[in-house]
């Protein structure tokens, strides 16, 4: 279930093709997507062995490019709900660091479908004072559309990727339901343990 979620988010940057935007001001929150979207584009297309899934290389792409970029906290927040202030600052802390784990070790598999997908990017008539922001997007894969939409939080370190739309459906919302049901059965101790335990799988998996 969980993997199932997770891959429209992590499909979001394997299959968002070349922007274009090697001089996106990374300053606002178009350019910022359109920047990330660039730069890790043509690191895969240079690197065989990343296009292969080799985890090493990919790890290091990711936690140099992408998380970076992305409010992890505050999408796991949002994902956990109401059940968020049942969680001690130490188990809010677990949750955090399986959910970005879990990305990584997952990431392997679409980084390595990257090839000659394309993404349009929909105009952003945002104002300088937004400290909130949707970017639209669509991506073009073998002539089909995929709607694809970010969000973004202004914060004191600049704007950071916090959820992302697939067809209409919001990660957080996705998650939103996963976990209440887990919480309502094991408690915020499950949803850690079923992060850890699907982490434990991949990493096997990768052996």
């Amino acid at each position: 279930m969980l993997k199932r979620l997770l891959l429209p988010f992590l499909t979001v940057v394997a299959f968002s093709g070349a922007a274009h935007a090697q001089s996106q001001d990374a300053s606002t929150p178009d350019g910022l997507v359109k920047a990330v979207v660039s730069d890790v584009m043509t690191s895969v297309k240079a690197d065989k062995d990343m296009q292969a899934g080799n985890i090493g290389k990919i790890s290091a792409l990711v936690e140099q490019k992408i998380l970076p970029n992305a409010n992890f906290q505050k999408t796991t927040q949002i994902a956990m709900g109401r059940n968020w202030s049942k969680a001690t600052p130490e188990q809010q802390k677990q949750i955090t660091d399986e959910f970005k784990t879990l990305l990584i070790r997952t990431y392997s598999g679409a980084i390595a479908q990257i090839r000659d997908q394309s993404v349009q990017f929909r105009p952003y008539r945002g104002s300088p004072d937004d400290t909130d922001a949707t970017i639209r997007t669509q991506v073009i894969n073998k002539g089909e559309p995929i709607q694809l939409d970010y969000r973004l939080e202004k914060t004191a370190q600049g704007w950071k990727v916090y959820d992302i739309n697939v067809l209409g459906a919001w990660l957080t919302e996705a998650y939103k339901g996963s976990f209440n049901t887990i919480v309502g059965q094991q408690g915020v101790d499950g949803v850690i343990k079923t992060l850890q335990d699907r982490n434990r799988q991949l990493a096997n998996a990768k052996n």
